[in-house]
């Protein structure tokens, strides 16, 4: 292959963009072809099901798109596919662990970006490409495992060899010849279920299968809406998101590591374990914070994916899970909050305390 700076041959291009991808600090890198995903089917009939909930992102055109990984990014031929661990180390607690850090849509698009400006100076010609980090209309657990990433877990998760499940997915479309990386054709679960049958509200209904209107991660950050009442005693004192099907497969155990990047490092503030008293105080500082405190604490996190109002319906019922009267003050102000869904939150938190406090 010849270009205005360059003799690199194709392969010889690809195995120095791979390794230029691990200089920047990931943890997995491979290329892979585009084209109609394997899972498109698969995805096809879990929104066919209502699975997906009130995504609606997945609907109509972000359906169109994900059936086929050429369309989001016109020209594009292939993906360098990459991944970052989050720390699967850290002590689990009412904040998923992947939203403890700076926002890692900005982290590795900036990281993603670096990789294309590389392509650029070395090939001495500008290359028609896109940064895609969790937020296009792409199957990216579908693009990793076709890059050689790693294989899908019973609890739908990628799991890397590299770095275990606890880990963030990046690509970057490019109109350029390369050469694809083996698919991960393996499926190492066997016949463990510890992930489905670890799940508070059943969410995992078969392998592979996660309703998200039962998913506590959806629940706490992408629902809208009131939290099932059924569901709401099976939160315990998670807050935003959950990390317990990740937290049992045995394949995180041996293969997690630390953050790859500092800044996905934890930040302080977060509680930093599943401690009764510190979720309860993580939980009333938010059913007390206001627009401001919200905006300047957590300014470049992800957990701005969730309102103020549904971090705080959110900690409702985790008090309602695990407060005491201690906490009843605080929700009892929430009964008069401006948002309707933070009122009935906190008065069946505080119906569930009073209960227990009687007994």
């Amino acid at each position: 292959m010849s270009t205005h700076g360059s003799t690199l041959d194709v392969p010889e291009l690809t195995q120095r963009l791979l390794a230029q991808a691990y200089g920047l600090g990931f943890d997995a890198a491979g290329i892979a072809s585009l084209g109609e995903p394997a899972t498109v089917s698969a995805f096809e009939a879990w929104r066919a099901a209502g699975m997906h909930g009130s995504m609606a992102w997945l609907d109509g055109t972000g359906a169109t798109l994900r059936g086929d990984t050429r369309r989001p990014h016109p020209g594009a031929t292939h993906a360098i596919v990459v991944a970052a661990s989050y720390g699967g180390r850290a002590p689990s607690g009412p904040v998923a662990r992947y939203a403890r850090g700076d926002d890692y849509h900005v982290v590795l698009r900036e990281r993603v970006r670096e990789l294309h400006h590389w392509l650029e100076r070395t090939l001495g010609r500008p290359v028609n490409a896109r940064p895609y980090v969790d937020s296009g209309p792409l199957l990216e657990r579908d693009l990793a495992q076709r890059a050689g990433l790693g294989w899908f877990g019973k609890n739908t998760m990628l799991i890397t060899p590299q770095a275990g499940a606890f880990l963030f997915l990046a690509s970057l479309l490019v109109e350029l010849d390369l050469e694809p990386s083996a698919p991960f054709e393996a499926d190492r679960c066997g016949r463990c279920t510890r992930c489905l049958d670890a799940c508070p509200t059943g969410a995992l209904v078969e392998p592979r299968v996660l309703d998200a209107r039962r998913c506590i991660s959806y629940l706490t950050i992408e629902h809208r809406d009131a939290i099932p009442e059924p569901l709401r005693a099976s939160f315990g004192g998670l807050i935003y998101g959950c990390d317990i099907c990740n937290d049992v497969c045995p394949w995180n155990e041996r293969f997690t590591r630390e953050p790859s990047l500092p800044s996905l490092a934890p930040r302080m503030g977060f509680p930093a374990s599943d401690d009764v008293a510190e979720i309860r105080a993580f939980a009333r500082t938010l059913c007390v914070m206001s627009a401001a405190e919200y905006a300047d604490t957590f300014r470049g996190s992800a957990i701005k994916r969730a309102k103020l109002w549904m971090l705080q319906r959110n900690a409702c019922i985790a008090l309602g899970n695990v407060g005491t009267a201690a906490d009843l003050p605080v929700l009892e102000a929430l009964c008069t909050h401006e948002h309707p869904l933070v009122r009935e939150h906190a008065k069946w938190a505080c119906e569930r305390v009073g209960a227990m406090d009687r007994q």
